[in-house]
């Protein structure tokens, strides 16, 4: 039978090209992974936060910030071209095999260093509401998608939607993207359809001040600026 308490889940592989060493790399003191387990932690609505690696080094940081490292992910599942899905099926599977499934698993990401806990409870709480499969969290485009700009073979700056050219910002569709901090998902569900993005999901609405995730040395950055701006509106409180 499936366990009543959420579980959390960090995948945080040990390699990077862009940012070697990138989920346990200090980000204003902290390494990153450290973050995401603290903010997990502190949410109070997990039995266990788990952490998904196949790294000794990431592991240890785990262990060290509060989290538990209880299986070694495949070499496989390692890599950067390794989707998110398999990762979760897998840590699903171990969790199966032992008879510990959860009802409802968050999957947090390592590289989120402006995550909140209120956010994170009320990411369950809307997967409940809505009997959803998933929840994601998105936060809106900062600037129309209709008016993007492409470059065309020639070196020609063309619009990609010539048809918005006149059309007002606020007439224009807004629209969403991954937030890249964290997804929850119901358990018997996402087994059921086996992906993610599927046909019942639902936003877990953030703010662009409190988003950004790191792929690059210009989002680490970027996120060290927002997070000592965010610092000091709070009085350091953060």
């Amino acid at each position: 039978m499936p366990s009543t308490l959420p579980i959390a889940l960090i995948p945080a592989r040990g390699g990077s090209k862009r940012i070697p060493g990138k989920n346990i790399r200090p980000f204003a003191g902290v390494p990153l992974l450290g973050r995401s387990i603290s903010v997990a932690l502190s949410a109070k609505v997990f039995s266990r936060v788990i952490v998904s690696t196949d790294d000794p080094k990431v592991e240890e940081v785990a262990v060290e910030y509060g989290a538990e490292v209880p299986f070694r992910r495949p070499a496989e599942i390692a890599n950067d071209s390794a989707p998110t899905d398999a990762v979760l099926q897998h840590a699903l599977d171990w969790l199966s095999d032992r008879n510990e499934l959860p009802s409802q698993l968050c999957c947090v990401f390592a590289t989120a260093p402006l995550l909140e806990a209120e956010a994170l409870r009320r990411g369950l709480e809307l997967l409940v509401e809505h009997d959803a499969a998933t929840a994601l969290a998105v936060t809106t485009f900062h600037f129309p998608i209709q008016r993007a700009l492409r470059s065309t073979p020639a070196g020609r700056l063309v619009m990609r939607e010539p048809e918005h050219r006149l059309t007002r910002s606020q007439d224009l569709e807004e629209h969403m993207h991954d937030a890249g901090q964290f997804f929850w998902i119901d358990v018997a569900k996402y087994r059921a359809c086996g992906a993610i993005y599927n046909d019942n999901m639902v936003p877990v609405a953030l703010p662009p001040h409190r988003v950004q995730d790191i792929d690059t040395e210009a989002d680490w950055t970027r996120a060290e600026l927002m997070w000592e701006a965010l610092n000091r509106q709070s009085g350091g409180r953060d």
